[in-house]
């Protein structure tokens, strides 16, 4: 009988040992993902700076939308540094919102729509959004995961005592926000 007690006792220990490095595997690998957003986040900021920058220079009267994009990047850029994905997610989708119109004021504007720096930067700002796209998905696999199995038996009996707690998915407001913005192909003469 004491034998028994033994290697009963020795499985619930090895499972609570291998539950529990799993689970702080998982949550290493979602800090990670929210790192690499992190960066991204960051990188875009950087970028939609410049991009204000350029546009300001041939549509200096448009200042309403300068400035309301500019106010998006603060905004975006303040819940990029808490590190919260939710709000991260809803500063994201005004960012996209203002960058969009951004783009949109550039049409008027042909010798800005012909300038290889707004171009460049148009460029740059198509592949970080597909860069951010994938972050967000992989950051939200992993947090699926780790949620999963914080919330499944016989996880949680391990999850709970240890103090392991559910991730926020990054989501966007506005599904259209994780569409890339469209770049036009021109050639400069």
């Amino acid at each position: 009988m004491i034998p028994f007690l033994i290697v009963l006792l020795a499985a619930l220990l090895a499972f609570a040992l291998i539950t529990y490095n799993r689970l702080v595997a998982l949550r290493n690998r979602a800090a990670a993902a929210w790192s690499d957003i992190d960066v991204q986040l960051k990188r875009r900021h950087d970028l939609v700076g410049n991009l204000v920058e350029t546009v300001r220079g041939y549509a200096a009267h448009e200042s309403g939308t300068l400035e309301a994009v500019t106010r998006a990047r603060t905004e975006a850029e303040s819940a990029r540094g808490a590190g919260r994905p939710a709000e991260a997610g809803a500063a994201s989708a005004r960012l996209g919102a203002g960058v969009r119109a951004l783009f949109a004021l550039a049409e008027a504007y042909p010798e800005l729509k012909a300038s290889a720096r707004f171009l460049d930067l148009h460029r740059a700002l198509v592949e970080l959004e597909d860069d951010l796209q994938n972050a967000r998905r992989y950051y939200n696999a992993v947090v699926r995961d780790l949620n999963t199995r914080i919330q499944s038996f016989p996880d949680l009996v391990v999850a709970r005592p240890f103090g392991f707690n559910e991730r926020a998915f990054f989501e966007l407001e506005d599904r259209g926000e994780a569409v890339a913005p469209q770049v036009e192909a021109r050639r400069l003469r």
